[in-house]
């Protein structure tokens, strides 16, 4: 059984146990978070919903919020003596996904 759901302007395809790491969300490490369900799969087939799936839910733990590795991004424009370094760290929540109800 696997579920489709949406956070953060994304979709992701989690099954039970799985871990991902999605946008930043406002919850403190150990809390219980849910998702709404785009879309599940059951014994019985897939099932879409129009946005979402009634009924259905995916509830994960958070498990720590950090940031990612450091990314450098180089500017430069030529003949202007203009060079510019920005470094970026992209914050994010790591969820383990403890059930999927369907």
């Amino acid at each position: 059984m696997f579920a489709v759901i949406e956070t953060g302007g994304k979709q992701y395809k989690v099954e039970q146990n799985d871990v991902i790491y999605i946008e930043k969300l406002n919850a403190e490490d150990g809390a219980t978070v849910e998702f709404d369900v785009v879309a599940v799969s059951t014994d019985d087939g897939i099932k879409a919903g129009t946005p979402y799936v009634k009924g259905a839910k995916v509830t994960g733990e958070v498990i720590k919020t950090g940031k990612t590795k450091k990314i450098y991004v180089d500017t430069y424009k030529p003949k202007k003596g203009e060079k510019r370094r920005i470094g970026h760290r992209q914050p994010y929540t790591k969820v383990e996904i403890k059930a999927i109800n369907a």
